[in-house]
């Protein structure tokens, strides 16, 4: 089968590339991605792809020419492409409408006139808004930045390929962190663990008991890669494994840096919160891990080089 990945060189992709190209049923991968980050990880390293079946397309979501030229030749399309952010930042709502909104529709139109047999569009938790409360994946969406708006308006173009023969996968999301060959250090995760690391303090904005829901790279690559190749019923799930409020964090990443300064900003303030629940349909699908938090934290502390 031949697989479309838009968005491949990213944080996530990178890591689904390098689980997807070990597979035998897997025999073309094409990483689309413009390159507006600058990450060139991906092209580099000293694990090797295996080349003859991946190919790289420099080309933008909106190019529609060139999209609909890829969408022709693939079985399956992992839509990770996105103008991205941390959850509750709010800026630049031209680009989020943009790429993340027309660019998903653009891509969705598409998919319907294509042979393309699944289509994986990862969404985002963003879509629900704020809860102290766990949600599931029949909550009401609310969202409260730009970015929750385009995400929640690119899972309605969706909506068109629903009575299509076309299995249609909308994911929404947790926190993602943990080591990628492309690491990103917005995330809060990995954000703390990088300044624990060199700078051996954090800052937390308001009073730390806000809650965010989280999952590790790994296991989400596991499980989109599940996803793509095995029988799943199509429809819309939520991709968290646990939720923690940021002084939980904070008290876990002191165990692996003990002299870690903590530096509050503003911390009468309670910030919002965002609680998802696991959800139950994906159990045979998430890869049954030993790892506590502490040890995800462990990881990538030694991923550093000093």
């Amino acid at each position: 089968m031949n697989i479309l990945v838009t968005g491949g060189a990213g944080y996530i992709g990178t890591e689904l590339i390098y689980r997807l190209v070990e597979e035998p049923l897997v025999k073309k991968i094409v990483i689309y991605d413009n390159l507006t980050n600058n990450n060139h990880n991906i092209f580099l390293g000293r694990s090797k792809l295996k080349t003859d079946k991946v190919k790289f397309i420099k080309a933008d979501i909106l190019d529609s020419r060139r999209l609909k030229k890829e969408v022709d030749s693939a079985d399956i399309v992992y839509h990770l492409a996105a103008k991205v952010t941390t959850p509750f930042a709010d800026h630049s709502p031209h680009e989020f409408d943009q790429i993340n909104n027309w660019g998903t529709a653009e891509l969705t139109y598409l998919i319907e006139n294509s042979k393309v047999s699944k289509f994986i569009y990862a969404s985002s938790l963003s879509v629900y808004g704020a809860s102290q409360e766990a949600l599931d994946v029949g909550s009401q969406l609310n969202p409260k930045t730009f970015y929750g708006i385009s995400k929640m308006h690119g899972e309605q173009h969706l909506n068109r390929l629903h009575d299509s023969p076309i299995k249609v996968y909308t994911l929404r999301l947790g926190n993602v962190y943990g080591y990628s060959k492309s690491m990103r250090f917005d995330s809060v995760i990995n954000k703390f663990v990088f300044e624990a690391n060199f700078m051996n303090n954090i800052h937390i904005f308001g009073d730390g008991n806000q809650v965010r829901s989280f999952i590790h790279i790994d296991r989400l690559s596991d499980i989109l890669t599940k996803i793509g190749l095995k029988d799943l019923k199509p429809d819309t799930y939520n991709l968290v494994e646990n939720s923690f409020n940021i002084n939980t964090i904070t008290d876990e990443l002191k165990i692996v840096y003990p002299n870690l300064e903590t530096i509050y900003v503003n911390q009468n303030v309670n910030m919002r919160s965002l609680n998802v629940k696991q959800d139950s349909r994906l159990q045979d699908f998430i890869t049954n891990s030993q790892n506590t938090l502490k040890k995800d934290l462990e990881d990538l502390k030694n991923r550093f080089t000093f």
